[in-house]
This record gives structure tokens, C-alpha cells and sequence, in this order.
């Protein structure tokens, strides 16, 4: 589980296909913490560290299955390319965003980003079966960023991105067109199914 609170934007150092897909990622993370087999939120993806290095050359490297890959923008990182990072959460820490799994529903796409204040107000639209999950002062998570959904229009929805947010997350370089992984909220998909029951 985590928070949606990015703790850290790494940068994606190499990407290898040989059978599944691998991941190299420079992070600022001291990785010699991070045991083999734990969990780290990369752009909002849930992935499994699989190798590490030291102290002095920070990276981790994870393992992209097909199914990651069908529905998360993985497929399209390349080298250089920003990837919002945190670490699982434990027993105790402070709950600063919603409860976001690390399981990415589906892709959403940046239509229009305006200034608003010193905030920015970004249009993403998402996937129609997601769409109905999506409320008005609901939460999603955006690349792993937990956010609070302002508005919604059929498939459109839109959210502020102060800027503290602009700042430490890879936000700060997304333009129209992009698109993000899209988490719906964990209580919405509960709901949902129990009404189809």
C-alpha cells in the first residue's frame, strides 16, 4: 500500500526487453535499505526491486510483466524519462494522501493545462469503463500522485497542481497530449462492485 505523497523522482537509466520488460532506475533513494523483494510505486506502478546497488551508485531495477505493460504507460518509458518514486507504506506512517494500491487501472491522457493562481489546472481524460469511477472531490492517483478530482465531464475530469506538487513530482514536465497512469479510487471500485452484485 501507499500513500500517493512522492518521495523521490528518479529517472529511468536503462530499459531492456528479453522476454519481460527491465527496468533500470536512478533514484536519490539509499538503496542499500531496500531489501530485494520490496515494493517501491514507480509512477504509480506497484513493481518488485529484483537488484539494487550501493550506497554510492543509487538505482534499483524492477521486472515489467505483458499485463503491466497492457495497461500502464511503462512500455513507452525511455532512458531519461522522470519516474515518480514511493516507498511501501508501514504500520504507523501518516496517511498524507488516500489509499492507493499501486494498481493502475488504466491510462489517462493530459487534453489542457491552464494557469489558475499560482496552481495549474490540468483536463486528463480517461478510458470510458474507468470514467464512471471518477467523482467530483473524489480522489485518483496520477502517476502515483494522489489528487482530489475538481471537476468531471463525462470521461474529462480535472485537478489543481499546486506548486509543491509541481515541484517534486515529474508533473512539472507533463504537456498535452502525454498520458499518465490513472489509479482509481479503492473505495469507488468496492462500491461499484457491490452495486453490480
Amino acid at each position: 500500500m501507499f500513500t500517493g505523497i512522492i518521495t523521490d523522482v528518479g529517472q529511468v537509466r536503462h530499459v531492456e526487453t528479453r522476454g519481460d520488460t527491465h527496468v533500470v532506475i536512478s533514484t536519490h533513494y539509499d538503496v542499500s535499505g531496500v531489501a530485494l523483494g520490496a515494493s517501491i510505486a514507480c509512477s504509480g506502478i506497484c513493481m518488485t526491486v529484483v537488484d539494487r546497488g550501493s550506497a554510492s551508485d543509487r538505482w534499483f531495477s524492477v521486472t515489467a510483466s505483458g499485463e503491466t505493460l497492457s495497461r500502464t504507460t511503462l512500455g513507452r518509458w525511455r532512458v531519461g524519462d522522470p519516474v515518480n518514486l514511493e516507498r511501501a507504506m508501514r504500520i504507523g506512517d501518516e496517511l498524507g494522501g488516500h489509499i492507493v494500491t499501486g494498481h493502475v487501472d488504466g491510462i489517462a491522457e493530459l487534453k489542457d493545462m491552464r494557469p489558475e493562481g499560482e496552481s495549474v489546472r490540468m483536463t486528463f481524460e480517461a478510458p470510458l469503463a474507468l470514467a464512471r469511477f471518477i467523482a467530483g472531490k473524489g480522489s485518483v492517483a496520477l502517476d502515483g500522485v494522489s489528487l482530489t478530482v475538481n471537476e468531471v465531464d463525462a470521461s474529462r475530469f480535472g485537478v489543481n497542481i499546486i506548486p509543491h506538487t509541481q515541484t517534486v513530482t515529474s508533473f512539472k514536465a507533463l504537456r498535452p497530449g502525454q498520458s499518465v497512469n490513472l489509479e482509481i479510487d479503492l473505495m469507488a471500485r468496492y462500491v461499484a462492485r457491490l452495486i453490480q452484485s
